[in-house]
């Protein structure tokens, strides 16, 4: 019989934290500024535009992603860009993509 070697493990408090943060990724529309994040910066009535939804909703969907330490924001005069800080994200979104795949282009470059 083989001996087995020690698995090993990530500690579950550190474990908690990343349900944590997938769960705050784990929405369409979170999804999807994130895609959209990880190409460019944008603002929030730019990404609420692309995800169909009122600026104020996005702006709840940026917080809660900025709290999990996913991004920053930056004041521009009177506009406040967003971008992704988490360079983990790129990784995770393109596991999402070769699963489900990238076929939507809803914003041409300006």
């Amino acid at each position: 019989m083989a001996i087995e070697s020690p698995l090993q493990l990530t500690p579950l408090d550190a474990l908690s934290e990343a349900a944590e943060c997938l769960r705050i990724v784990a929405h369409p529309h979170r999804l999807r500024m994130l895609q959209m994040l990880l190409q460019r910066d944008f603002t929030v009535s730019q990404l609420a535009q692309a995800c169909d939804l009122p600026s104020a909703m996005a702006s709840e969907h940026l917080r809660l992603m900025q709290r999990c330490g996913f991004l920053t924001s930056e004041k521009s005069g009177r506009k406040v860009f967003y971008r992704v800080i988490e360079p983990h994200l790129k990784d995770l979104l393109k596991c999402v993509e070769g699963r489900f795949g990238v076929s939507e282009t809803i914003l041409s470059s300006e």
